[in-house]
């Protein structure tokens, strides 16, 4: 595996996936395409998600598994055509970020990308772009503009000591 690559454990097996690497813009999702070897992938090339597809993404990890009728279900008013949710769903499976299951004549649709692992990448890019990569900066900027109560800031201080007690 080359320096530019990098390691990261996935769940499931499946030739190809997609994990997230980076942050483009301020909300723009980029992940990248990846092959199993083992456990772990090799990070190969940048794939956007689409502000639709990630909104679709969301329905999707509150239902882990879906049909498309529950999922255009799970939309509100008004309700997209099921033609449009089943093209977004047709490029999540071929950015293989999603993939299904054939039940019959439906497809039931399942995610390949944690919501933890797209969230947990999403907010690294977030400080590396917006904080010089630095998660003090981040977490001053949060506990200074963000009207926390004091209970709110004892359990971010007991989160923060847990997280140093697993390090040492």
């Amino acid at each position: 595996m080359s320096e530019d690559s990098l390691e990261i454990g996935f769940q499931t097996c499946s030739e190809l996936g997609l994990k997230f690497l980076k942050n483009e813009g301020f909300f723009s999702s980029t992940f990248v395409e990846f092959k199993f070897s083992s456990t772990f992938v090799e990070i190969k090339r940048e794939i956007m998600l689409s502000k639709a597809e990630e909104e679709l993404m969301n329905y999707l990890w509150e239902q882990k598994k879906a049909y498309l009728k529950e999922l255009i279900e799970a939309y509100p008013e008004p309700k997209p055509a099921a033609t449009t949710v089943s093209t977004l769903l047709k490029r999540m499976q071929d950015k293989n970020f999603v993939d299904y299951q054939t039940e019959g004549k439906a497809r039931l649709y399942f995610p390949l990308v944690s919501k933890e692992s797209y969230f947990g990448k999403h907010l690294q890019g977030l400080i590396k772009n917006f904080f010089n990569d630095s998660p003090a900066q981040f977490a001053s900027f949060f506990a200074a503009q963000t009207p926390l109560t004091e209970a709110q800031l004892e359990e971010l201080k007991s989160l923060i000591d847990d997280q140093l007690h697993r390090k040492k």
